[in-house]
């Protein structure tokens, strides 16, 4: 799917009085206010060109949904809804036109690189470098890497995402009580079970968000997979240093 410089797709955005609420700084607000930059969008053709053509719809779809992404901080689920009724509005249409995660990504991917290559890479290399150092500090719960970070798509509002694996949920949060982190308590899906979320810690780590999805230990053996497509899911420490040294090399 290709992206155009002719435009913009203008976002239903979250923002009340020029702030948005950031649940990491537990009750406080950041202020994303600031001067209007330019937006892209994918070209839309007209809808009637789309009623016999899923596959070119879904493309549609996906590459507004990796705008809402890129520039926004739009979650994956929240983008392809957005998505879909900046293009089809009430429309209904037949067939499955809604993109998979995996679709959005490699849009995501595309988008950065057309629009975001001198940005972005800096943005990402920073993000891995500090999850390291977290890492490295948490090495006693097994940590490892998931999400943006590492996948190579994390962008300005991307979040370090990292899984702990220990015996007791306690032991991280007295572990961040003791080093006086003030962290919000949540839910977040388990890899192994969505039935059964998983607890997750949440709080602001050198002005980054951070979430801590906390696993038993039994949980780790099956924890180093890739996906169906061969991609890394999660990844440890070492893992992570030897991405950074490839960005820097």
């Amino acid at each position: 799917m290709n992206f155009y410089k002719d435009g913009s797709i203008q976002p239903e955005a979250d923002v009340k009085g020029g702030r948005l609420h950031d649940p990491f700084e537990f009750g406080r607000s950041r202020d994303f206010t600031r001067p209007a930059r330019r937006t892209r969008r994918s070209m839309i053709e007209p809808m009637s060109t789309f009623s016999s053509n899923a596959d070119q719809l879904r493309a549609q779809i996906a590459a507004a949904a990796a705008r809402l992404i890129a520039e926004d901080g739009a979650d994956y689920a929240t983008a392809k809804r957005k998505a879909m009724r900046q293009l089809l509005g009430n429309t209904k249409m037949r067939g499955n036109i809604v993109p998979d995660n995996a679709q959005i990504e490699e849009e995501v991917r595309r988008y950065n690189e057309l629009f975001l290559g001198d940005v972005q890479p800096a943005r990402l290399l920073h993000l891995r470098k500090l999850a390291l150092r977290l890492m490295e500090d948490l090495d006693q719960f097994s940590p490892y890497l998931t999400g943006e970070v590492l996948n190579g798509t994390a962008g300005e509002h991307s979040d370090i995402h990292l899984q702990l694996f220990s015996e007791s949920a306690k032991d991280v949060e007295i572990f961040l009580i003791n080093r006086n982190v003030a962290f919000d308590v949540s839910e977040s899906a388990n890899f192994r079970n969505r039935a059964e979320p998983v607890e997750t810690l949440s709080f602001l780590w050198h002005n980054e968000g951070v979430h801590l999805a906390l696993y038993e230990t039994n949980d780790l053996r099956g924890a180093v997979k890739g996906s169906q497509e061969g991609k890394m899911m999660r990844a440890d420490a070492e893992a992570v240093r030897n991405l950074i040294a490839v960005t820097e090399t």
